[in-house]
């Protein structure tokens, strides 16, 4: 049976069995002060049989009564389930963009359906996000393909060409494609959620990568420095060193192009650690620092229109504060993207205490 036959049945049921007992309570009220010895008076057995067939006239009509208004007033009360499940099945169809927006008080069908209408939203979002992301990849993926597709079309044509120089080229492309193959799986690790948590210090890891790193800031004439105070998180070990390895790469990287400086500090509070990297640069506008976090988005390249900046080494896909943002998320944490008004950037990673301090008093 469907509900809302079950609930007619349930008011119905409930307005016959009132209307019975409300039946036997008179009945036998009056049969009670009835006499049955008087021949002038009406005994009980005349007022049985008057009172019977009316009674049950009377449970009749309020059987049908109870089973009409049941059936409408179960309707009424269940068409926001009706409007709920309508949005339900179209958004299996695929169709996100529909919303319940149910009118009327805040009641418990209201509250369903404002929670169902924010489901839709954020799953219509996540969605267009993945659809845009997996272009971007494909399109990212594709770009080393044909690269290497016409280098060896090039070479088939050209009968004095360098092997050596061939296998050299192939070799850079391939290595990019493998890096940026990484890089999206280590983001799908990373929105999965599911990893080992264990105690990490972010200042271990902040001296770890200023030190694998500091060749690279020297080629480029980038002066590191990093301290700060011990960070312990509960985290993972294997997501947490990329964090700030690609934190620590991307401010090297997109840096100026001599002279420039780069600051790692660790912050320890009583409910949160902070990791901040700092960073000289080009002075960046807020509207595209709010767009950093976006996979396959490139700072400078929007800023001068170029189409890489990295140089030859570290070329990246634009994944680096991608990344960045979705670790911290997967942690329970916070990126925060400040622009320095001398140009660069300060991208400070906030993440939850293992041991947070009592509020004081």
């Amino acid at each position: 049976m469907s509900a809302r036959l079950k609930l007619t049945l349930s008011y119905a049921a409930v307005v016959v069995v009132s209307g019975g007992l409300l039946l036997a309570a008179v009945g036998l009220f009056l049969l009670r002060y009835v006499p049955d010895t008087v021949d002038f008076f009406p005994n009980r057995g005349d007022l049985s049989r008057a009172f019977v067939p009316v009674a049950s006239m009377v449970m009749l009509v309020l059987l049908a009564f109870g089973l009409g208004a049941g059936w409408l007033l179960a309707g009424r009360m269940l068409a926001p389930l009706d409007r709920i499940g309508d949005a339900a099945r179209l958004a299996a169809q695929g169709s996100l963009s529909h919303r319940v927006a149910l009118p009327g008080p805040r009641d418990e069908f209201r509250d369903l359906a404002d929670v169902f209408d924010s489901m839709l939203e954020q799953l219509e979002a996540h969605v267009a996000e993945q659809q845009r992301f997996a272009a971007n990849a494909s399109h990212e993926l594709r770009t080393p393909l044909a690269i290497s597709q016409t280098l060896l079309e090039v070479a088939e044509a050209d009968p004095d060409r360098d092997v050596d120089a061939l296998i050299a080229r192939l070799r850079e492309v391939n290595t990019r494609a493998i890096e940026l193959t990484e890089a999206l799986l280590l983001l799908s690790r990373a929105d999965r959620r599911t990893f080992p948590r264990e105690i990490v210090d972010l200042s271990l890891l902040a001296e770890e990568a200023v030190e694998a790193l500091l060749p690279l800031a020297d080629r480029r004439g980038v002066a590191v420095e990093v301290g700060g105070a011990p960070a312990p998180v509960l985290g993972s070990s294997a997501l947490l060193p990329q964090l700030v390895t690609n934190l620590v790469l991307n401010a090297i990287v997109h840096n100026l192009p001599s002279g420039g400086a780069v600051a790692v500090r660790t912050h320890s509070l009583p409910q949160a650690v902070a990791l901040v990297v700092e960073n000289t640069g080009e002075v960046l506008p807020s509207h595209l620092v709010a767009t950093l976090v976006e996979p396959f988005q490139r700072g400078a390249e929007r800023t001068r229109g170029t189409e890489r900046t990295r140089g030859d080494d570290h070329a990246g896909a634009g994944l680096g504060l991608a990344i960045v943002d979705r670790i911290t998320q997967a942690h329970g944490g916070t990126l925060v993207l400040t622009p320095r008004p001398d140009g660069g950037l300060i991208v400070t990673v906030w993440l939850p205490h293992p041991y947070p301090a009592a509020p004081s008093a």
